[in-house]
């Protein structure tokens, strides 16, 4: 079960810079987004990691929190505001990801952090390739002070939140740019 997914996952991110595919077909799709999204997988792997899940370094983590009457209405909300949220969120998080990669971790832990960064790649190349029509792109910017933790299963779940939360919430308010198959 868990190598069919990994599987999906690998032909979902290649298919991601097909000639033939386009940033927003991530958006129209939610079975792919819930592809992408293997969070759930590395928490498993992480439950039967031999050692602790306690990291060598503080990791601050993404903003989470979701401004309801901004994010939910459509009229007030603004996709480029929202995107710049999420990819200053993801980018915060890859940088501490990537000291962590090069600092000594156990074997497991490694593995999982190689998987962390990769997958945060995805994310970040599909939302810095997605066209939105409203103006200038908005530099990035926190919606929030980051807190910090050394726990990785603390970060994979505000990592999970961060896409089932603001991720979702930037591709509802952009359902309307899809077109009915």
């Amino acid at each position: 079960m868990a190598l069919s997914r990994l599987l999906l996952l690998c032909m979902v991110a290649s298919e991601v810079w097909d000639v033939q595919t386009r940033p927003i077909d991530f958006v129209c799709n939610r079975d792919a987004r819930r592809a992408m999204n293997i969070v759930a997988e590395m928490e498993a792997a992480l439950r039967v990691c031999d050692g602790s899940t306690t990291l060598s370094t503080l990791v601050q983590l993404p903003c989470i929190q979701v401004h309801k009457a901004s994010w939910g209405n459509k009229s007030v909300c603004d996709p480029q505001e929202q995107r710049g949220d999420i990819v200053a969120s993801l980018k915060l998080l890859i940088e501490d990801v990537k000291v962590l990669k090069a600092a000594s971790q156990p074997g497991c832990t490694s593995s999982l952090l190689h998987r962390l960064e990769r997958s945060i790649n995805n994310y970040l190349r599909i939302l810095t390739h997605l066209e939105l029509s409203q103006g200038p792109a908005e530099s990035p910017a926190l919606s929030c002070v980051p807190q910090s933790t050394q726990s990785l299963s603390t970060i994979l779940w505000t990592y999970n939140r961060l896409l089932s939360g603001k991720l979702e919430g930037l591709m509802d308010n952009l359902a309307d740019k899809c077109t009915p198959q």
